[in-house]
């Protein structure tokens, strides 16, 4: 199983990942400033998402990546991420 400690750089991987403390729509979503909509922010909480790492720390122990469904950047400390997988991209516009 990958850990955030053991993946190989020059290598892609994806996460999930959770952020505390963040404004949250009444669907869930992210909200406040990370959101395009105009709806009111329902609650503060948690998000947990799945974010594609973009850089890793070793020395302070945080992960830059970008989340999938809203694409914000975040920087998570290693211990608020989980399921590290490597990432197999493919070209939509090439014929298999």
């Amino acid at each position: 199983m990958l850990t955030i400690e053991t993946i190989e750089p020059g290598k892609s991987y994806a996460a999930k990942f959770k952020l505390e403390n963040m404004p949250i729509d009444q669907y869930g979503r992210l909200g406040g400033q990370y959101s395009l909509s105009d709806l009111p922010i329902a609650k503060m909480g948690t998000y947990e998402g799945l974010g594609i790492l973009l850089q890793r720390d070793t020395e302070k122990k945080l992960v830059k990546l970008q989340d999938e469904k809203s694409k914000q950047e975040f920087v998570v400390p290693f211990k608020d991420l989980w399921d590290v997988d490597e990432i197999e991209w493919k070209d939509p516009l090439a014929s298999e």
